[in-house]
């Protein structure tokens, strides 16, 4: 054997694989899921702890936003299939990348977290004293690498971040149709535009962008493939995933456009004309209407916006008619009519046929 093929079979009986798949999808979606899991139900439960004057509910939104940095970085072990060692050593390697990461916190992890896991697999069950080893080197690495990689990690993230939020606020018509298109794509894609909003802290103008694609592509596939999908495709999609397209899309891309369409007619209507501000956690501008985690970002923002926002000098607001209407116009409105409307001119011209957005669920 030689010593390429005796290294490939240690990486394979060790359960080591470096693929796109397994860390650009499989890895980042787990981030998104560990986010959810804590930051945006701690930032939920806390809104509702201070509007409703429940101090206890501001403490169980507490402890679950303290431990974001855990519940992502094991999440993406638990993705990546980590033994239980280098499961349990992710939760003191999360929350050092996350602090010290700053508010590009989710990125260092997403990037740390996968160095640790790999260094744990590489001594997992190799010595007779597992029990030790494997959590002393999967600590010590993530530590290190935290120490090393997240700060400036966090700094990039958190710089292109701000460019991305600048430009908006200097360019609100162009940059609410590029932002809310290419999240909106992303969104749709096996990608996890959640998580890419969460780590580079997309909040205020671009936020409110980026929640208008999302919103524009489940909601515009959810009424483009009704005729499909009837109500069952109705709810999977439109709060639940516009993934759900993504074979048909493979097969005839052309099907995109009545979501691509509403996206970007959707981001100027949010930047320009409501000034639609997402203060929340950043990973509710890539959720749009799943879960309705979109809207309630909206909301938990104008009473309590979150870290990242106030680092970009957004604050409280006391919301009127007009920012109800914004959200129920950008959520819900916009991406129905125009998605509908296209999506019926597109079937009249032979571009969809019935059955081409048809979807299981």
């Amino acid at each position: 054997m030689s010593r390429t093929e005796s290294i490939s079979a240690f990486m394979k009986k060790q359960g080591i694989e470096i693929t796109w798949r397994r860390i650009a999808l499989d890895a980042m979606g787990a981030m998104a899921h560990g986010l959810f899991a804590s930051l945006l139900i701690g930032t939920i439960v806390n809104t509702l702890g201070t509007n409703l004057g429940i101090p206890f509910l501001n403490q169980i939104g507490g402890f679950a936003t303290a431990a974001v940095g855990a519940a992502m970085a094991v999440s993406i072990g638990y993705a990546l299939k980590a033994p239980p060692f280098v499961l349990y050593s992710l939760i003191a390697v999360g929350q050092a990348a996350n602090s010290l990461g700053g508010s590009g916190g989710p990125l260092a992890v997403f990037v740390i977290a996968l160095i640790a896991v790999f260094a744990g697999k590489l001594v997992s069950k190799t010595t007779p004293i597992d029990l030790i080893v494997t959590p002393l080197v999967t600590i010590a690495v993530g530590v290190a690498a935290a120490y090393l990689l997240a700060p400036p990690i966090g700094r990039v993230a958190s710089a292109f971040g701000y460019a991305i939020m600048w430009a908006t606020d200097m360019q609100p018509f162009l940059m609410g149709i590029l932002v809310s298109a290419i999240v909106g794509i992303v969104l749709t894609l096996p990608i996890s535009s959640a998580a890419i909003c969460s780590a580079l802290g997309l909040v205020g103008l671009a936020g409110g962008a980026a929640l208008a694609g999302c919103c524009a592509h489940m909601v515009g596939f959810a009424i483009a493939s009704y005729k499909d999908n009837k109500v069952g495709g109705l709810l999977a999609q439109g709060i639940g995933t516009s993934m759900l397209q993504v074979p048909n899309l493979m097969k005839k891309p052309i099907l995109w456009i009545p979501a691509v369409v509403a996206s970007i007619i959707n981001g100027p209507i949010a930047t320009v004309l409501f000034k639609l501000k997402q203060n929340g956690p950043p990973i509710a501008s890539g959720m749009g209407t799943s879960g309705m985690v979109g809207p309630i970002g909206v909301v938990a923002g104008w009473v309590s916006p979150s870290e990242a926002a106030v680092s970009a000098g957004e604050a409280v607001i006391v919301p009127g008619i007009i920012n109800w209407l914004a959200i129920i116009t950008v959520a819900i409105v916009v991406p129905v009519v125009v998605s509908w409307l296209v999506a019926t001119l597109m079937r009249k011209g032979g571009l969809i046929n019935d059955g081409d957005l048809k979807i299981e669920c």
